[in-house]
């Protein structure tokens, strides 16, 4: 029997799955049900989905049409450019009286789900929302004053201690009774195109989108590596992770199913007696409240994918490098471990977490180039591109969160690559060249005697490039970026103590920077230091996504025409390793290395840095966000804090790495920007 007029739609979004979906789950039991799928992104602007992450929503959403087909109705599928309207659309032509969907908590979908609501209400129609991506919600979670906690520890105690669990995974519903869909039907969705479909076709060989592919991945894991993660966990050269970002993201397995599943793992382990397999899953479970946090401070800071939240970090002075992020990003820096992981993620659209570490705190500290590009071309390749996650790690590498990395330490990535690719398995898969290298010199290959490199077949600066930039020369330059950032800082401060101006950094006769023709930018008017007109782009090379709310610095030097003349090959089908990456001025290498390349530069020896460790986990500030309803039937909407509420976080020093020595020499200026102060784009 199908249902007539009075059936409720099911709006589906990063929820693709049956089970454990609150929002199905009501709409079965009111009765008919139309499942939609709307795809707009378009809606997204400058975070258009990339071509890896388009291709599994592609296959999670047949697997999810098959799923709701076998259990009585169809998956309808729009295809619009105003959400919103569409689902007006569909309401009409189905005589819907009801909709029901689960929340998402990036600035963009609290705006339209808020809108959503008041456009249907207007209507007549009933909306109720539910929390289908959470353990709890964020205006759930708050310390013993009510607040949002501000460091990830405080944050993390209180979940694993709140006076009621999660609650249980909902089972898939047994059969669903379908609406009247004949006057509405699907519009056919292309999430590829022809030139994009031989490298998709590969992808297929490694993942397996759908929700029940996923708590197949999530079986196994459970079953397999978990007892052993916190041994195995670091290593990059085998598959030690969960893999389960993905299916996350895109909401094909419960986040709630995961800690269930466990939690009852860990009872079972704990009764038992074993230590160990119960740290493997604390390390893990501490990876998913990592998952939680960065939808808390999404949802009380929804600018923390734009704005550093950490007031002094406006004025430090990026450097506007386009020579620079190219060769990032094609993996031809010459440090091994940074180029293999490179590689990987244009290859495969993934990352091992330690070698995502690595490559964005390389891109951050020794590049020092704007941490939002660096964010923005992970959202491009990455399967598991998740803004709220990758908003979370970027600010964590970058210093901008209380107890996120000392921004004046940097990682020498060959120490980096003795601690997470011992035998150098990893980079000898993504860097063949360097395949017959010997470990000893595997991660830093300059210093390598010249019969070594020879009976490699290794020629440095021709078949494999020189280093980028000396370590030596990025610690001093980062000093000098960070002394700068404070005299600009207490300059800004001084000015607004004497009302010269309204807020942090703001200046109206500042000169905007010179962007790419060919990308996108925001206008912004803030100070910019030697603003020479960055290296040429073509069209087809990859964007450069805008910076609009940070103080930038150009390379002093220009980049060498060996750079200029690398702008002009293509886009990036192919990875070169023939091109010569030392060619910026002002890089400094140790004396061999440059005898080698034939070189007549100043030498600095930059091979007795010691090794440093890696910062497990990342936390951040928030700003305050209201208190509403926990149950379904509200849209959660974000407020902003009053313009206090920041000073409270002056001097915090309870986060994981406190002990930031830039942060311990200025306190004062540790504390958060307040949201009424920052541009409200997007």
């Amino acid at each position: 029997m199908r249902g007539g007029g009075g059936c409720s739609i099911v709006w589906f979004r990063r929820d693709l799955r049956v089970e454990d979906n609150p929002a199905l789950a009501a709409g079965v039991r009111a009765g008919a049900v139309v499942a939609v799928f709307i795809w707009a992104p378009e809606e997204e602007g400058q975070y258009y989905p990339g071509r890896v992450s388009r291709w599994w929503l592609k296959q999670s959403l047949v697997h999810l049409d098959s799923s709701l087909r076998n259990l009585g109705t169809p998956l309808v599928t729009k295809r619009s450019t105003d959400t919103v309207s569409s689902l007006l659309e569909v309401v009409k032509s189905t005589g819907a009286t009801q909709l029901f969907f689960n929340h998402l908590y990036d600035p963009l979908s609290l705006v339209r789900d808020h809108r959503a609501k008041e456009v249907l209400n207007a209507q007549g129609i009933t909306v109720r929302s539910f929390n289908a991506d959470l353990l709890y919600e964020p205006w759930d979670v708050n310390d013993v004053h009510g607040r949002p906690f501000t460091t990830f520890a405080a944050f993390w105690d209180r979940c694993l201690s709140m006076p009621y669990d999660p609650d249980s995974p909902l089972l898939p519903p047994k059969r669903i009774i379908p609406g009247d869909v004949s006057r509405c039907p699907s519009d056919t969705l292309v999430f590829e195109d022809e030139s994009e479909k031989a490298s998709n076709a590969l992808l297929a060989r490694a993942w397996s989108p759908g929700w029940s592919n996923a708590n197949k991945a999530l079986t196994a894991f459970i079953n397999g590596p978990l007892i052993e993660y916190s041994i195995n966990c670091r290593k990059a050269d085998s598959a030690t992770t969960s893999l389960l970002s993905p299916h996350l993201h895109f909401g094909e397995l419960s986040v709630k199913k995961v800690f269930h599943l466990v939690r009852i793992k860990q009872l079972l382990w704990a009764n038992e007696g074993n230590k160990a397999s119960e740290e493997s899953v604390n390390l893990f479970l501490k990876s998913i409240g990592l998952r939680e946090y960065s939808r808390y401070i999404s949802f009380n800071h929804p600018y923390s994918h734009e704005r550093p939240l950490l007031g002094h970090l406006k004025f430090f002075p990026w450097v506007v490098n386009e020579g620079y992020f190219k060769v990032w990003r094609q993996g031809r820096t010459g440090y091994p471990l940074v180029d293999a992981g490179m590689r990987e993620l244009w290859a495969t659209g993934w990352l091992h977490d330690r070698i995502r570490v690595v490559v964005s705190s390389f891109f951050v500290k020794v590049l020092q180039l704007p941490w939002r590009w660096g964010m923005k071309y992970f959202w491009d390749t990455l399967l598991d591109a998740d803004l709220e996650s990758d908003a979370l790690g970027w600010q964590y590498i970058s210093g901008t969160l209380p107890d996120g990395r000392q921004f004046d330490r940097i990682d020498h990535p060959q120490f980096e690559g003795y601690k997470f690719d011992p035998n150098g398995e990893y980079v000898r898969r993504w860097l063949p060249e360097l395949a017959r290298l010997p470990t000893e010199w595997i991660h830093h290959p300059w210093n390598a005697p010249e019969s070594v490199l020879q009976a490699a077949g290794i020629e440095l600066g021709t078949n494999y490039p020189l280093p980028i930039v000396g370590i030596d020369a990025a610690k001093t330059r980062l000093q000098e970026a960070l002394s700068e950032m404070w005299q600009l800082e207490a300059a800004s401060r001084a000015a607004m103590e004497n009302g010269t101006e309204e807020g942090l950094g703001d200046s109206s006769e500042s000169i905007p920077a010179a962007f790419p023709q060919d990308t996108q930018m925001e206008e912004t008017h803030e100070p910019v230091m030697n603003n020479h007109v960055p290296v040429g782009r073509r069209y087809l090379d990859q964007m450069v996504p805008s910076i609009t709310s940070t103080l930038l610095r150009v390379e002093e030097e220009e980049t060498t025409s060996d750079l200029r003349n690398s702008e002009e090959e293509s886009s990036r089908a192919e990875v070169p390793i023939n091109v010569d990456a030392q060619q910026n001025a002002g890089v400094t290498l140790n004396e061999r290395i440059l005898q080698t390349a034939h070189r007549n530069t100043q030498v600095q020896n930059n091979t007795t840095m010691e090794p440093r460790n890696v910062a497990e986990d990342s936390s951040i500030e928030s700003s305050s966000g209201t208190r509403r309803e926990r149950d379904g039937g509200v849209v959660p909407v974000w407020s902003p804090p009053a313009s206090s509420y920041s000073e409270q976080f002056v001097g915090d020093e309870n986060g994981i790495t406190s002990g930031s020595s830039y942060l311990q020499r200025h306190p004062q200026s540790h504390q958060l920007l307040n949201c009424r102060q920052l541009p409200q784009t997007g």
